[in-house]
């Protein structure tokens, strides 16, 4: 053996450790990686089912019981969950982004509607006679076509335990009729939501222009592309369609200039609902008091203080503010 030998360094690397005292069983970067897949996926993970009791066991009907307990409105199951969780949508959604069109979208479902004759009801409750542009009967198509069958259609979700049942009503509805094809619209936004979802969808649809704002209403079988009961996320169906909605707006339109944003305020001051201009008024009131007395130098603050007092007076007439110091909202 040479000098050389006996003297030449030779690492031997171990395994890494983390400085932070061990608690347990090092994991390693494979099982993290999955477990942190697992948690923005909706499938539940191998652990959790190797725990799951039995049935007809004691403790099984506990556990079983104490499983169903809600947490949030939807945030914990139900397809479509991890899109809300990255949007942050378990708050609600308030149109903030600037530049986004504003789109009213109301979602249901009704429990066993195939066997109640509640599908039937509403099938032929939204092809009623003057709501298509010409004023005749709505038209029933589906993603693939321009005449769906309803007949069929219920047919195939008879024995399904729920129906989804959404409006969607975008603010700028009759700008984007004129630009585009609603149906095209509504088709586009579906497959959107499949894509959300992660699975294909079984649905038909009724454009209506019997309002002022042209609108869709858009059935849903409960039942995914494996034949599978379809459960879609509380918070998805509150605020995550809503949001594609918008997004699919402004993509056809553009985004909203801040002169349409000044006439759509504008537009809301006399309006007998609650508004955004109301919204913002109650988020910057002070222990129920909004003080208005100082006018702003900032043209845009003497603007948005120009619509708070319009629509005070507004509020005054139909009863819902008290007479108080002059510029003072309550």
């Amino acid at each position: 053996m040479s000098v050389d030998d006996e003297t030449r360094f030779r690492p031997k690397p171990g395994r890494i450790r983390s400085d932070t005292p061990r608690t347990g069983k090092t994991k390693s970067f494979f099982t993290q990686a999955k477990k942190i897949a697992r948690q923005h996926s909706n499938r539940p993970s191998r652990s959790s089912l190797r725990s799951s009791p039995r049935p007809g066991s004691s403790t099984g009907a506990k556990a079983g019981k104490a499983s169903r307990i809600p947490r949030g409105p939807g945030v914990q199951r139900g397809r479509g969950a991890a899109f809300a969780r990255a949007r942050t949508l378990s708050g609600g959604w308030r149109h903030s982004a600037p530049g986004m069109r504003r789109v009213v979208v109301k979602t249901r479902y009704v429990q066993n509607a195939g066997k109640n004759g509640k599908a039937a009801a509403h099938l032929r409750y939204i092809q009623r006679d003057g709501t298509s542009r010409d004023g005749e009967c709505g038209q029933l198509y589906s993603a693939t076509e321009d005449r769906a069958d309803g007949d069929a259609f219920l047919e195939r979700g008879k024995e399904d335990p729920r129906q989804f049942r959404f409006i969607i009503s975008p603010e700028d509805g009759a700008d984007l009729t004129d630009l585009t094809d609603l149906t095209a619209y509504t088709r586009n936004l579906m497959s959107q939501i499949e894509a959300d979802l992660g699975t294909k969808l079984d649905w038909v649809a009724v454009n209506h222009h019997d309002t002022g704002h042209p609108h869709v209403h858009v059935i849903v079988r409960g039942k995914d592309d494996l034949g599978e009961n379809l459960v879609i996320n509380g918070d998805y169906l509150a605020n995550g369609i809503r949001e594609r909605a918008s997004e699919l707006t402004t993509l056809e339109l553009g985004a909203m200039t801040e002169i349409e944003q000044t006439r759509k305020l504008s537009a809301e001051i006399d309006q007998d609902r609650f508004t955004r201009i109301d919204r913002a008024m109650t988020e910057e009131a002070n222990d129920r008091f909004l003080d208005l007395r100082h006018a702003p130098a900032d043209p845009k603050r003497q603007f948005n203080r120009t619509l708070r007092l319009r629509r005070l007076a507004k509020l005054e007439k139909m009863g819902l503010r008290p007479s108080t110091r002059p510029a003072c909202g309550s």
